[in-house]
């Protein structure tokens, strides 16, 4: 079954930072290129840290007003988080700015992988890096949305090949395959009840299903005869209203 790799969709050209790279320089990078993040690497090229839009509006959003009258306030014990929030107010560099440690992908992981890697620890760009963790390009949301501008024609002929003819080794017109904008429907009579949840939990994972419309009948009925399963149908679906 296919599924696209990271390395297929990321972005070899990646602006980048250095520990050093000032803070006006970063500000700089971000609007000439038009872009809310970038990573920030070593000597090496490896990665290190992450710098977004948000990072360089805390440091604004923390710096001390001096337009505001002075109070003097008792000395207390500052938490972590707070702790993170004042130096990144005095912060010069990108090093000093920086989100760390980074959350990076590899160019083989595929893309549904990295959607779930974004989705869980809420960013909105991966680095991607090598065996020795240096940088060879950067996802975004976007690059991974890519996947559903795949044609309906290349999506119904992976559904016919992959799911009905080599998985449950139907013949062809078996299953009734229509594809409209991304949306899958199967409709037809199987033998088994089996037959028709195998189908309607595969489809969901090839590359560009948006959702799937099950219209499928069986004769059998022979779910006492298999432990119960449970597939992954509208999982697209729900990972798109994630994003």
């Amino acid at each position: 079954m296919r599924h696209d790799k990271v390395g297929s969709v990321m972005t070899t050209e990646v602006v980048r930072a250095e520990y050093g790279t000032p803070f006006k320089e970063v500000a700089r990078l971000l609007a000439e290129h038009r872009i809310s993040g970038l990573p920030v690497v070593d000597e090496d090229e490896k990665v290190i840290g992450v710098l977004s839009e948000t990072d360089l509006m805390t440091r604004q959003a923390q710096a001390p007003d001096l337009y505001r009258t002075r109070r003097r306030f008792p000395a207390v014990a500052l938490t972590k988080p707070a702790k993170r929030r004042a130096a990144k107010a005095r912060a010069r560099t990108a090093g000093q700015l920086m989100t760390e440690p980074p959350v990076t992908v590899r160019a083989d992981n595929t893309v549904a992988e990295a959607a779930r890697t974004m989705v869980e620890r809420g960013v909105e760009r991966l680095p991607v890096v090598d065996e020795e963790d240096r940088l060879v390009g950067i996802v975004t949301r976007r690059d991974l949305l890519r996947v559903f501008l795949r044609p309906d024609r290349e999506i119904h002929d992976e559904v016919v090949e992959e799911v009905l003819e080599r998985t449950l080794w139907l013949t062809p017109g078996s299953v009734d395959v229509s594809v409209t904008e991304g949306v899958v429907t199967l409709a037809g009579r199987l033998e088994r009840k089996s037959d028709a949840e195998i189908a309607v939990s595969m489809t969901p994972r090839i590359d560009g299903v948006v959702a799937v419309v099950d219209q499928l009948t069986y004769r059998l009925d022979d779910s006492h005869l298999q432990p119960a399963r449970q597939g992954p149908h509208g999982v697209t679906e729900d990972w798109l209203r994630s994003l």
